[in-house]
């Protein structure tokens, strides 16, 4: 069984930190959460990569399974209301 990948955008800032926190308690054993500081960069500049590729303008922001939520793309920010109806913490 493959796990729901969900990808957690921040600038490491303190405005991110209860978004890192929420998505890490709503998500159950069949999510796998990786948290990107975009700020920050990572070793192959993939996080960079992937928030352009998402089209992610402002931050924080969470993709599931490769898809940016709609939330984060209207500039709401995500929810734990918008965070479950994308499926974080059902198990598949």
């Amino acid at each position: 069984m493959s796990k729901r990948k969900v990808e957690v955008f921040t600038e490491g800032c303190a405005r991110c930190e209860p978004t890192v926190a929420l998505v890490k308690n709503l998500a159950c054993k069949s999510c796998e959460v990786i948290v990107w500081d975009v700020k920050k960069g990572c070793e192959t500049n993939k996080c960079r990569d992937l928030a352009k590729q998402y089209g992610i303008n402002r931050y924080p922001s969470v993709a599931i399974d490769g898809k940016l939520l709609e939330c984060c793309k209207n500039g709401e920010g995500p929810t734990e209301e918008s965070l479950k109806a994308a499926g974080l913490g059902q198990e598949k």
